[in-house]
């Protein structure tokens, strides 16, 4: 394959299932002979013009095998679940249009007997949206948006967001200029996480469209944060807004890493959060409440962070404008850590985290909309993060209750593969170099 792979492969039993990037075959591997052949590959043919608009490679980031199905998504927006033992379709949904710039590249979800399935596209001035479709059949059950009025958004009495600037009616119309909320973006591309006691789905919501922020003054709700829905009825519990009014493409779509630890004194429940715009969220997964948000690297686009408020704080020399080049802005639009998931060991009590150390120079352009073409309005320039001596990636084991990196790895290249982390207290990573790392999981010691 000659384009990216993001999806880890699943074993079961003695199978392993591996999807891949355009145009998404779908292998069930046969581990008891030598060379792994193939029992059966699923070929799903999805129209060859989602090529076109998929903004940041043709990738799928992986299936989930459930009660005999595996159920993946194509790049050009079906949800399909197939037979485990046969490789036959049971059930195919179109759930994203290409026409309108959508795609689908996430893995699904699979929890209270539906699958969870967002849209890529927020660069393509999409409307963002999360899709439960019922597992038996491949209906929708619901779907949520994330611009537009309450009744879309699945806001109603059940919504007690923790924070003043997420209380009002219709915030995903107010909160933009006329009717720039139908193609505000907020895709979902990342990574859902379910807590079967609170019966609550937690994911994060993409940057809005366009990138040039000059054309939507508000915040832009309800991108760029991260919703708390129940399982069953999609209706939203809480929201925090990572990057009000996001200025730098700082999609709020990694992984969610749900724990119970003991803060202040007392165990909470917990969602913790490597967010692009370079803060680790800890935040009370029942209410919101964001308990702290630490930089794990450098930023120069917010000065600081009000936890009375909820929000970074923005750093006004760092807002780009148009028709002049805005320099050294930390962390780049990858963010300080992208989708690559991170592992938390209950043995260590430590986070890992692969990432990047990037900055960047932009400059906004206008950008006009036209269905199904890039809507962007921005030139960027990355490289190098200058205070971290020319190095590009970082990987990272973060102390959550002493809110402090308990040993970091430099990288000259950006760290892009997840992680993981074994009861043998070993961390694994690979490096854009083409190693695999072994590493001491407490001290960071190099093993192999």
């Amino acid at each position: 394959m000659n384009r990216g792979q993001e999806a880890a492969p699943l074993v079961v039993a003695n199978t392993m299932y591996v999807v891949t990037a355009y145009p998404n075959y779908l292998y069930a591997l046969d581990l008891t002979k030598p060379g792994a052949p193939a029992k059966w590959t699923f070929k799903p043919s999805p129209k060859a013009a989602s090529q076109g608009v998929a903004c940041c490679d043709v990738v799928n980031r992986g299936v989930v095998f459930t009660d005999g199905k595996l159920v993946f998504n194509t790049l050009d927006g079906e949800t399909i679940a197939v037979d485990s033992k046969t490789g036959k379709s049971v059930w195919r949904t179109q759930v994203t249009d290409i026409n309108r710039g959508e795609t689908l590249t996430m893995a699904p979800l699979v929890a209270k007997n539906k699958v969870y399935v967002g849209v890529s596209g927020s660069e393509f001035g999409i409307r963002g949206r999360l899709t439960a479709l019922n597992l038996s059949d491949g209906k929708v059950a619901w779907r949520a948006y994330h611009t537009g009025p309450d009744a879309d958004v699945l806001i109603g009495s059940r919504f007690k967001p923790y924070y003043p600037a997420e209380k009002g009616t219709d915030l995903g119309v107010k909160s933009w200029p006329g009717d720039a909320w139908k193609i505000g973006g907020g895709g979902v591309w990342g990574w859902i996480s379910f807590d079967p006691a609170l019966n609550l789905i937690y994911y994060g919501t993409a940057n809005p469209g366009p990138w040039n922020a000059d054309q939507r003054p508000g915040d832009n709700k309800w991108t760029a944060g991260i919703f708390a829905r129940d399982a069953d009825t999609g209706e939203a519990v809480w929201f925090v807004q990572t990057s009000p009014h996001d200025l730098f493409d700082y999609d709020s779509v990694n992984e969610l890493v749900l724990l119970d630890v003991q803060i202040g004194g007392q165990v909470r429940k917990v969602l913790v959060r490597p967010e692009r715009n370079g803060f680790l969220y800890v935040i009370d997964r029942q209410t919101g409440q964001i308990l702290s948000a630490d930089p794990f690297g450098p930023i120069t686009s917010y000065t600081g962070f009000d936890l009375k408020a909820g929000r970074p704080i923005p750093n006004p020399a760092k807002h780009p404008e148009t028709g002049k080049i805005v320099r050294e802005i930390c962390p780049a639009a990858p963010g300080m850590k992208d989708w690559q998931p991170s592992a938390f060991s209950p043995r260590t009590g430590l986070l890992y985290i692969p990432h990047q150390l990037l900055c960047m120079d932009e400059e906004n352009v206008e950008a006009n909309y036209i269905a199904g073409t890039p809507y962007v309005g921005m030139t960027a320039k990355m490289y190098a993060a200058p205070q971290e001596g020319g190095y590009r990636g970082e990987f990272l084991a973060w102390d959550i209750v002493n809110r402090r990196p308990a040993w970091q790895i430099k990288e000259d290249l950006p760290v892009w593969s997840g992680a993981l982390v074994t009861a043998g207290d070993v961390a694994f990573y690979g490096t854009m170099y083409g190693w695999f790392k072994g590493v001491e999981a407490r001290s960071g010691k190099l093993l192999w």
